[in-house]
């Protein structure tokens, strides 16, 4: 998916040009993976504006990825909304994707961070989907890769350097002719694919690895949980063993790029004949509505944005 530039990048309160949003080569960010960032979508709304998905929590959890890591930030989470708000106002792009990071910038050479300067930038572009057909599904792997093993790495923060864990399950996956990959915890149960949060319903009830199987807790994984309550579906978070893959009703993935992506086939094994289940669909069709603005926003999950776009960008 290559990048395409907009006008203007956020920078430490600022809007400055795409092309002057540049870093050293000796950043701490750049030798050491010292950053954290989010993943938010602007979505195009009927009455021609824009509204950004759960801006508020995607703030939030930025800040306190941060705070884990110990990178002090000298901004709010309204702060924050605030800049995406005037970002795509100036960008007039909707809809949307919004890359929000916090880095450790040009400062000392060396494993301690403390004397690097902290960056703060908001970038948005246009972006599709991310896995493909949300009708169809996707055909997974069990990865041979695992997630992070607790107390090494912290898998609740949204750190950059967690996605050279992602990107080995995602490599070994396309090299393999996967889409995607699911990746265990260290005790061998599911915890979740290379950027995405995964579910399994069985028998009419909806199951997801709770956040002690190293998962990131994830914006969109919430808002599926929510709806799923909205809607009287049962969700159980517990520990998911790797075959409950193989026998499940329906499996599919939730993150801010995926939305709600159904899996078609999990290490070559159909799940539900390799057809989109009813809880799936269900849950899809609650999810675009309310995003689109085509329901009520009852969670009050989207930020507005009274944008006129320069041209209709499919998503």
């Amino acid at each position: 998916m290559p990048i395409k530039p907009t006008e203007k990048i956020w920078h430490n309160g600022k809007l400055i040009p795409w092309n002057q949003a540049t870093l050293h080569v000796m950043s701490h960010v750049v030798n050491y993976g010292s950053s954290v960032f989010e993943g938010i979508r602007c979505y195009a709304l009927p009455s021609g504006s824009g509204g950004i998905f759960r801006a508020k929590e995607h703030a939030q959890r930025l800040l306190d990825s941060a705070k884990v890591y110990r990178i002090d930030v000298d901004f709010t989470v309204e702060d924050l909304v605030s800049g995406m708000v005037e970002l795509i106002k100036t960008n007039r792009t909707v809809p949307c994707y919004l890359r929000p990071i916090i880095l450790r910038g040009y400062g000392e050479v060396g494993v301690n961070p403390f004397n690097s300067p902290t960056e703060v930038y908001i970038c948005n572009y246009e972006w599709g989907k991310y896995l493909g057909s949300a009708e169809e599904g996707v055909d997974v792997c069990v990865s041979s890769w695992n997630r992070l093993a607790p107390n090494t790495m912290p898998a609740m923060a949204k750190a950059g350097a967690n996605y050279m864990n992602s990107q080995l399950i995602k490599m070994e996956a396309i090299m393999n002719g996967y889409v995607e990959g699911i990746a265990l915890d260290v005790n061998g149960f599911v915890s979740e694919g290379s950027g995405e949060n995964v579910f399994v319903v069985r028998q009419g009830t909806i199951y997801t690895a709770p956040l002690g199987n190293s998962v990131l807790p994830g914006i969109t994984r919430d808002s599926v949980i929510r709806i799923a309550k909205d809607l009287q579906i049962p969700v159980i978070e517990q520990m998911i063993p790797r075959e409950m893959l193989y026998i499940a009703d329906e499996v599919f993935f939730s993150g801010t790029a995926a939305e709600i992506t159904p899996i078609r086939s999990v290490d070559k094994i159909s799940v539900n004949k390799g057809v989109t289940g009813p809880i799936v669909k269900t849950l899809q069709k609650e999810f675009y509505a309310i995003v689109r603005g085509e329901a009520s926003d009852r969670h009050h999950w989207l930020t507005p944005v009274p944008v006129s776009t320069k041209q209709p960008v499919g998503v």
